[in-house]
């Protein structure tokens, strides 16, 4: 019988040498689920989301997009498979300007190849016709219009990261993997981040998998929450069930708490 589930992690298990990164991890996500990943520093939620990108392979256990083994599909295909990711640590092109940095985001969706772009065919010029299209709608849906020639450089941090969000969305992904998204915002931004999240998965159909510190942000937006600590899943649930678990509480706050 096959599983409802666009993302299954099944019994995962990563090392490094003697360390133990990630040990028989298991969870699902279903289609247009915002999932909640938690656990302090060192938990392992870095090391599976490099796992999800195809930046590692699992030692144990299998991951499964769509019914579809990800050991399989080489790191190259992944994007085009319809995963989508940000980054804690912004990898924008400071150099280019926000529309030019959103359409470097929708290479893994064109099919003109090497020759046809240097001989520039009519199916060249409609393809970068319509790149620039879809980006120009997903900078408008994230409200970049009006830096939309700024180098992004210039741009203040919060607005980067916006940046950053609408090159992953230019791949049209099925799964949104958000990496620290709410890393160096104020608070404002924050608030306006959830909102801007939960937006996005409605009104684009997404499903989203969120790693991320801030608390509030995870627990009000999202449908589930799993929550990691030393590689091993400690807690799942709703963000209520999981915000009251002993073992959560623990692992943040320690065994007094």
């Amino acid at each position: 019988m096959e599983s409802s589930a666009l993302l299954r992690v099944q019994e995962v298990g990563v090392r490094f040498g003697g360390i133990v990164a990630l040990d028989g991890v298991s969870f699902d996500v279903a289609p247009g689920q915002i999932v909640g990943l938690i656990g302090p520093n060192g938990a392992g939620k870095t090391t599976l989301f490099n796992c999800l990108s195809g930046l590692y392979a699992c030692g144990a256990g299998r991951i499964l997009f769509a019914d579809q083994p990800l050991a399989r599909v080489p790191r190259h295909r992944i994007a085009a498979l319809g995963i989508g990711r940000t980054f804690q640590n912004l990898a924008l092109f400071r150099t280019m300007s926000v529309l030019e940095n959103v359409m470097v985001g929708r290479h893994s969706r064109t099919r003109t190849g090497f020759l046809r772009h240097a001989l520039r065919t009519p199916a060249v010029r409609a393809e970068e016709s319509l790149t620039e299209q879809k980006a120009r709608e997903l900078i408008g849906l994230l409200e970049l219009g009006p830096v939309a020639s700024a180098r992004v450089a210039d741009l203040p941090f919060g607005t980067q990261k916006r940046v950053e969000l609408a090159r992953a969305l230019a791949a049209e992904p099925k799964l949104l993997l958000l990496d620290e998204p709410a890393s160096g915002l104020n608070h404002e931004e924050v608030t306006a981040l959830g909102a801007l999240i939960r937006a996005i998965r409605d009104r684009l159909r997404l499903t989203v998998l969120l790693v991320e510190h801030h608390m509030s942000l995870v627990m009000s937006i999202s449908d589930r929450v799993v929550a990691l600590n030393f590689g091993r899943k400690i807690a799942e649930g709703t963000p209520a069930e999981v915000r009251t678990h002993p073992d959560l509480i623990k692992a943040y706050l320690g065994a007094a708490a």
